[in-house]
Protein backbone atom coordinates (compact mmCIF):
# COMPACT_ATOMS: atom_id res chain seq x y z
CA UNK A 1 0.00 0.00 0.00
CA UNK A 2 1.34 3.38 -1.17
CA UNK A 3 2.17 5.32 1.83
CA UNK A 4 0.66 8.45 3.16
CA UNK A 5 2.08 12.33 2.26
CA UNK A 6 2.97 12.52 5.95
CA UNK A 7 4.81 9.41 6.12
CA UNK A 8 6.99 10.26 2.90
CA UNK A 9 7.50 13.98 4.39
CA UNK A 10 8.95 12.16 7.66
CA UNK A 11 11.15 10.10 5.29
CA UNK A 12 12.22 13.23 3.41
CA UNK A 13 12.90 15.26 6.46
CA UNK A 14 14.96 12.19 7.71
CA UNK A 15 17.39 11.55 4.83
CA UNK A 16 17.66 15.11 5.03
CA UNK A 17 19.09 14.62 8.28
CA UNK A 18 21.10 12.23 7.29
CA UNK A 19 22.21 13.78 4.15
CA UNK A 20 23.60 16.93 6.01
CA UNK A 21 25.35 14.75 8.99
CA UNK A 22 22.91 15.04 12.03
CA UNK A 23 22.36 11.53 11.92
CA UNK A 24 25.77 9.51 11.43
CA UNK A 25 25.79 5.55 10.21
CA UNK A 26 25.08 3.50 13.38
CA UNK A 27 23.07 6.11 14.86
CA UNK A 28 19.75 4.55 16.51
CA UNK A 29 16.78 5.77 15.24
CA UNK A 30 13.54 4.75 17.04
CA UNK A 31 10.02 5.23 16.25
CA UNK A 32 10.00 7.29 19.31
CA UNK A 33 12.45 9.24 18.69
CA UNK A 34 11.43 10.25 15.37
CA UNK A 35 7.89 10.96 16.52
CA UNK A 36 9.51 13.56 19.09
CA UNK A 37 11.98 15.06 16.69
CA UNK A 38 8.78 15.60 14.06
CA UNK A 39 6.44 15.59 16.55
CA UNK A 40 4.36 13.34 14.94
CA UNK A 41 2.61 9.92 16.33
CA UNK A 42 4.90 7.12 16.94
CA UNK A 43 2.67 5.42 13.68
CA UNK A 44 3.71 7.46 10.70
CA UNK A 45 7.06 7.73 12.19
CA UNK A 46 7.73 3.67 12.40
CA UNK A 47 6.43 4.00 8.57
CA UNK A 48 8.67 6.38 7.73
CA UNK A 49 11.37 4.02 9.36
CA UNK A 50 10.00 1.31 7.67
CA UNK A 51 10.04 2.83 4.61
CA UNK A 52 13.71 4.04 4.63
CA UNK A 53 15.02 0.64 5.59
CA UNK A 54 13.22 -0.75 2.56
CA UNK A 55 15.26 1.87 0.85
CA UNK A 56 18.30 0.45 2.28
CA UNK A 57 18.85 4.05 3.32
CA UNK A 58 18.26 1.88 7.40
CA UNK A 59 19.16 -1.10 8.55
CA UNK A 60 16.19 -2.78 10.89
CA UNK A 61 17.24 -5.15 12.72
CA UNK A 62 15.02 -7.26 15.01
CA UNK A 63 14.47 -6.68 18.46
CA UNK A 64 16.63 -3.42 18.36
CA UNK A 65 15.39 -1.34 15.72
CA UNK A 66 16.88 1.37 13.08
CA UNK A 67 20.14 1.92 12.65
CA UNK A 68 21.51 4.71 9.72
CA UNK A 69 23.83 3.28 7.16
CA UNK A 70 26.51 4.43 5.26
CA UNK A 71 26.26 8.42 4.25
CA UNK A 72 24.07 8.88 1.43
CA UNK A 73 26.03 10.20 -1.55
CA UNK A 74 23.55 11.27 -4.22
CA UNK A 75 25.10 13.19 -6.82
CA UNK A 76 23.01 15.70 -9.15
CA UNK A 77 21.56 14.24 -12.31
CA UNK A 78 20.22 17.74 -13.50
CA UNK A 79 21.83 21.11 -14.44
CA UNK A 80 22.40 23.27 -11.92
CA UNK A 81 20.13 25.47 -13.12
CA UNK A 82 17.02 23.37 -13.52
CA UNK A 83 17.46 20.84 -10.13
CA UNK A 84 13.88 20.01 -8.49
CA UNK A 85 12.81 20.48 -5.12
CA UNK A 86 10.69 18.15 -3.34
CA UNK A 87 7.17 19.51 -3.40
CA UNK A 88 5.24 18.19 -6.52
CA UNK A 89 5.57 19.82 -9.94
CA UNK A 90 2.03 22.07 -9.76
CA UNK A 91 2.75 23.14 -6.46
CA UNK A 92 5.79 25.28 -8.53
CA UNK A 93 3.17 26.08 -11.31
CA UNK A 94 1.54 27.33 -8.78
CA UNK A 95 4.05 30.10 -7.18
CA UNK A 96 5.33 30.56 -10.38
CA UNK A 97 2.14 32.28 -11.63
CA UNK A 98 1.52 33.92 -8.11
CA UNK A 99 5.25 35.46 -8.52
CA UNK A 100 4.69 36.61 -11.88
CA UNK A 101 0.95 37.98 -11.09
CA UNK A 102 -0.43 35.94 -13.29
CA UNK A 103 -3.51 34.79 -11.27
CA UNK A 104 -5.76 36.83 -8.94
CA UNK A 105 -5.32 37.21 -5.02
CA UNK A 106 -9.08 35.24 -4.47
CA UNK A 107 -9.75 31.79 -6.29
CA UNK A 108 -11.87 29.64 -6.52
CA UNK A 109 -10.51 25.83 -5.59
CA UNK A 110 -12.44 25.10 -9.07
CA UNK A 111 -10.81 27.56 -10.77
CA UNK A 112 -7.49 26.15 -9.42
CA UNK A 113 -8.09 22.70 -10.50
CA UNK A 114 -9.42 23.66 -14.42
CA UNK A 115 -5.74 25.40 -14.54
CA UNK A 116 -3.37 23.32 -13.38
CA UNK A 117 -5.80 19.78 -14.01
CA UNK A 118 -5.72 18.71 -10.33
CA UNK A 119 -7.84 16.18 -8.72
CA UNK A 120 -8.82 17.46 -6.02
CA UNK A 121 -6.92 15.44 -3.36
CA UNK A 122 -4.22 16.46 -5.34
CA UNK A 123 -5.35 19.88 -5.31
CA UNK A 124 -5.78 20.29 -1.64
CA UNK A 125 -2.33 18.80 -0.96
CA UNK A 126 -0.76 21.78 -2.75
CA UNK A 127 -2.78 24.00 -1.06
CA UNK A 128 -2.15 22.85 1.97
CA UNK A 129 1.83 22.82 1.47
CA UNK A 130 1.67 26.65 0.22
CA UNK A 131 -0.51 27.18 3.59
CA UNK A 132 2.28 25.61 6.02
CA UNK A 133 4.55 27.33 4.06
CA UNK A 134 2.53 30.61 4.61
CA UNK A 135 1.40 32.16 1.16
CA UNK A 136 -1.74 30.53 0.44
CA UNK A 137 -4.68 30.79 3.33
CA UNK A 138 -8.12 29.80 2.98
CA UNK A 139 -11.31 32.25 3.01
CA UNK A 140 -14.09 32.25 5.25
CA UNK A 141 -16.33 29.70 3.90
CA UNK A 142 -15.30 30.06 0.45
CA UNK A 143 -12.37 29.76 -1.50
CA UNK A 144 -8.38 30.67 -1.15
CA UNK A 145 -6.33 34.13 -1.04
CA UNK A 146 -2.80 34.41 -1.62
CA UNK A 147 -0.64 36.66 0.52
CA UNK A 148 2.21 38.79 0.11
CA UNK A 149 5.41 37.21 -0.33
CA UNK A 150 8.63 38.95 -1.63
CA UNK A 151 8.28 39.17 -5.61
CA UNK A 152 10.41 42.17 -6.34
CA UNK A 153 14.42 43.04 -5.68
CA UNK A 154 13.57 45.58 -3.82
CA UNK A 155 11.05 43.44 -0.87
CA UNK A 156 13.80 41.02 -0.99
CA UNK A 157 16.06 43.96 -0.05
CA UNK A 158 13.50 44.94 2.76
CA UNK A 159 13.73 41.59 4.30
CA UNK A 160 17.71 41.50 4.40
CA UNK A 161 17.79 44.57 6.29
CA UNK A 162 15.49 43.65 8.92
CA UNK A 163 16.74 40.33 9.39
CA UNK A 164 20.67 42.18 9.23
CA UNK A 165 19.05 44.25 12.28
CA UNK A 166 17.39 40.91 13.94
CA UNK A 167 19.65 38.46 14.03
CA UNK A 168 23.00 40.07 15.31
CA UNK A 169 20.64 41.62 17.34
CA UNK A 170 19.89 38.00 19.00
CA UNK A 171 22.80 37.14 19.61
CA UNK A 172 23.31 39.87 22.18
CA UNK A 173 20.62 39.03 24.25
CA UNK A 174 20.99 38.80 27.70
CA UNK A 175 18.97 35.47 27.41
CA UNK A 176 21.34 33.65 25.28
CA UNK A 177 21.90 30.54 25.99
CA UNK A 178 25.36 28.67 25.19
CA UNK A 179 23.96 25.00 24.67
CA UNK A 180 27.32 23.37 23.57
CA UNK A 181 25.75 19.90 21.91
CA UNK A 182 23.37 22.37 19.41
CA UNK A 183 27.02 24.53 18.48
CA UNK A 184 28.30 21.04 18.02
CA UNK A 185 25.83 19.53 16.21
CA UNK A 186 25.65 22.70 13.60
CA UNK A 187 29.05 22.98 13.39
CA UNK A 188 29.43 19.32 12.21
CA UNK A 189 26.64 19.43 9.90
CA UNK A 190 28.53 22.47 8.24
CA UNK A 191 31.73 20.72 7.82
CA UNK A 192 29.99 17.91 6.21
CA UNK A 193 28.65 20.11 3.69
CA UNK A 194 32.16 21.79 3.05
CA UNK A 195 33.91 18.09 2.55
CA UNK A 196 31.51 17.50 -0.20
CA UNK A 197 28.20 17.70 0.58
CA UNK A 198 28.02 21.48 -1.42
CA UNK A 199 28.80 19.29 -4.54
CA UNK A 200 26.50 15.97 -4.28
CA UNK A 201 23.34 16.91 -1.62
CA UNK A 202 20.29 17.72 -3.85
CA UNK A 203 19.01 21.47 -3.86
CA UNK A 204 16.31 21.64 -1.85
CA UNK A 205 18.86 19.72 0.89
CA UNK A 206 21.06 22.32 0.96
CA UNK A 207 18.59 25.10 0.83
CA UNK A 208 16.76 24.16 3.75
CA UNK A 209 20.01 23.14 5.92
CA UNK A 210 21.20 26.63 5.54
CA UNK A 211 17.71 28.08 6.34
CA UNK A 212 17.40 25.95 9.37
CA UNK A 213 21.15 26.79 10.81
CA UNK A 214 19.65 30.43 11.15
CA UNK A 215 16.40 29.87 12.46
CA UNK A 216 18.02 27.38 14.95
CA UNK A 217 20.76 29.66 15.78
CA UNK A 218 18.51 33.05 16.65
CA UNK A 219 16.43 30.33 18.72
CA UNK A 220 19.36 30.45 21.48
CA UNK A 221 18.48 34.01 22.13
CA UNK A 222 15.72 32.81 24.47
CA UNK A 223 13.31 35.66 22.92
CA UNK A 224 10.48 33.92 20.85
CA UNK A 225 9.87 36.56 18.68
CA UNK A 226 13.25 36.62 16.90
CA UNK A 227 12.76 33.41 15.55
CA UNK A 228 8.81 34.00 14.61
CA UNK A 229 9.62 37.08 12.65
CA UNK A 230 12.87 35.39 10.84
CA UNK A 231 10.56 32.22 9.83
CA UNK A 232 8.07 34.26 8.67
CA UNK A 233 10.50 36.48 6.45
CA UNK A 234 12.17 33.00 5.20
CA UNK A 235 8.24 32.16 4.23
CA UNK A 236 8.15 35.08 2.31
CA UNK A 237 11.40 35.44 0.14
CA UNK A 238 11.15 31.22 -0.43
CA UNK A 239 9.21 32.13 -3.42
CA UNK A 240 11.38 34.22 -5.10
CA UNK A 241 14.76 32.68 -3.98
CA UNK A 242 13.70 30.28 -5.74
CA UNK A 243 14.52 32.03 -9.30
CA UNK A 244 17.99 32.99 -8.83
CA UNK A 245 20.53 31.66 -10.20
CA UNK A 246 22.57 28.68 -8.16
CA UNK A 247 26.27 29.21 -7.75
CA UNK A 248 27.67 26.52 -5.62
CA UNK A 249 30.76 28.12 -4.94
CA UNK A 250 28.78 30.65 -2.67
CA UNK A 251 27.61 27.90 -0.32
CA UNK A 252 31.34 27.41 0.84
CA UNK A 253 31.80 30.83 2.34
CA UNK A 254 28.33 30.31 3.73
CA UNK A 255 29.88 27.24 5.50
CA UNK A 256 32.91 28.88 6.50
CA UNK A 257 31.04 31.51 8.02
CA UNK A 258 28.09 29.63 9.88
CA UNK A 259 30.99 28.09 11.30
CA UNK A 260 32.94 31.08 12.48
CA UNK A 261 29.85 32.14 14.28
CA UNK A 262 29.37 28.89 15.96
CA UNK A 263 33.09 29.21 17.08
CA UNK A 264 33.15 32.87 18.77
CA UNK A 265 29.91 32.03 20.24
CA UNK A 266 31.80 29.02 21.80
CA UNK A 267 34.22 31.27 23.32
CA UNK A 268 31.36 33.69 24.64
CA UNK A 269 32.60 36.70 21.68
CA UNK A 270 29.03 37.14 21.20
CA UNK A 271 29.72 40.48 19.86
CA UNK A 272 32.10 39.50 17.32
CA UNK A 273 29.82 36.57 16.51
CA UNK A 274 26.68 39.74 15.61
CA UNK A 275 29.26 41.74 14.12
CA UNK A 276 30.12 38.80 11.37
CA UNK A 277 26.21 37.93 10.88
CA UNK A 278 25.89 41.54 9.96
CA UNK A 279 28.17 41.06 7.28
CA UNK A 280 27.59 37.65 6.55
CA UNK A 281 23.56 38.71 5.53
CA UNK A 282 24.92 41.50 4.01
CA UNK A 283 27.55 39.99 1.56
CA UNK A 284 24.82 37.45 0.78
CA UNK A 285 21.99 39.53 -0.44
CA UNK A 286 24.95 41.35 -2.38
CA UNK A 287 25.53 38.10 -3.99
CA UNK A 288 22.12 37.38 -5.50
CA UNK A 289 20.60 41.37 -6.09
CA UNK A 290 22.17 41.10 -9.71
CA UNK A 291 20.80 37.91 -10.83
CA UNK A 292 17.50 38.70 -8.89
CA UNK A 293 17.52 42.02 -11.01
CA UNK A 294 18.08 40.32 -14.03
CA UNK A 295 15.49 37.66 -13.27
CA UNK A 296 13.05 40.78 -12.64
CA UNK A 297 13.51 42.13 -15.56
CA UNK A 298 12.73 39.57 -17.43
CA UNK A 299 9.60 38.99 -15.77
CA UNK A 300 8.57 42.62 -16.53
CA UNK A 301 9.34 42.10 -20.27
CA UNK A 302 7.52 38.91 -20.16
CA UNK A 303 5.25 38.26 -17.59
CA UNK A 304 3.30 35.54 -18.88
CA UNK A 305 4.03 32.03 -16.77
CA UNK A 306 6.04 29.03 -17.72
CA UNK A 307 4.55 26.20 -19.83
CA UNK A 308 2.95 23.97 -17.99
CA UNK A 309 4.60 21.11 -18.51
CA UNK A 310 8.42 22.32 -17.82
CA UNK A 311 8.41 24.81 -14.80
CA UNK A 312 11.80 25.98 -13.90
CA UNK A 313 12.72 26.95 -10.48
CA UNK A 314 16.34 27.23 -9.17
CA UNK A 315 18.23 27.19 -5.93
CA UNK A 316 19.97 29.52 -4.43
CA UNK A 317 22.08 29.78 -0.74
CA UNK A 318 19.57 30.11 1.76
CA UNK A 319 21.94 32.59 3.51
Amino acid sequence: MASSALVQTIAVQIRQKIQTGVWSPGDHLSAQKVADDFNVSRSPAREALVLLAEQSILEQLPNRGFFVLEPLQETRDLPDDSVPFEEPDAYYRLSEDWLNNAIPAEVTEQFLRTRYDLTKAQLIDVLNRASKVGWVTPKPGYGWRFLDVAKTPESLAQIYRVRSLIEPAALLEPTYRHDAAKLQRWKKEQQKLLEGGIETLPADVLLKSGIRFHEEFIQLSGNPLYHMILVQMNNMRRLIEYRSMIDRNRFYKQCAEHIRMIELVEQDNNAEAAQLMKQHLSGSFADKSPILHLRSLASDISPSAPERGAPVLTEESDR
